[in-house]
């Protein structure tokens, strides 16, 4: 059984891999250069990425399904902030996907493309702070969680915030 709403479930793991992936390509960037494994080692960074931005795509899509009710208690323009960060973040990754697979590439071409590619997911890690900043903000500030409680049995609702800065 699916949890109800999906996509505060779904939401962590873009967040957990956005942090996971800088680490990463910088561990494989380093034991890369160093000889100590083989460029296609790689390959580790640009599956995670890829991870990373199906797993953006389906948090956006879960949201967007639930925007309507939350708009019930949440003003538009709060969504619609979180909704914008978010799509910034898929296109980040988005972007940063298509430079790791340069980073497949032979000779310096392929090491110029690891090094792109760490950078770039730094920028991803920022832009998931900012979703997830927004998305707490729905939830704690201005009382996003109440489209939810009372509905089935998990509590009072909360009054609603829909005229709140």
């Amino acid at each position: 059984m699916l949890p109800d709403p999906l996509h505060p479930a779904i939401v962590h793991l873009p967040i957990a891999l956005s942090v996971l992936v800088p680490l990463l390509a910088l561990l494989a960037w380093a034991a890369i250069r160093r000889s100590w494994l083989p460029a296609r080692t790689w390959w580790a960074v640009v599956l995670l990425q890829a991870m990373l931005v199906g797993s953006s795509w389906l948090a956006l899509e879960t949201g967007e399904s639930e925007e309507d009710r939350v708009e019930r208690i949440v003003a538009e323009r709060h969504i619609e902030a979180h909704e914008e960060a978010a799509e910034r973040f898929l296109w980040l990754a988005g972007l940063t996907l298509l430079v790791s697979g340069t980073g497949l590439l032979p000779g310096g071409r392929g090491a110029a493309g690891r090094v792109a590619t760490s950078v770039a997911t730094f920028l991803v890690l920022l832009g998931a702070v900012q979703v997830g900043h927004s998305g707490g903000e729905l939830v704690y500030k201005h009382g996003a969680a109440a489209a939810y409680v009372g509905q089935g049995g998990g509590g009072a609702s909360a009054p609603s915030h829909a005229d709140d800065d």
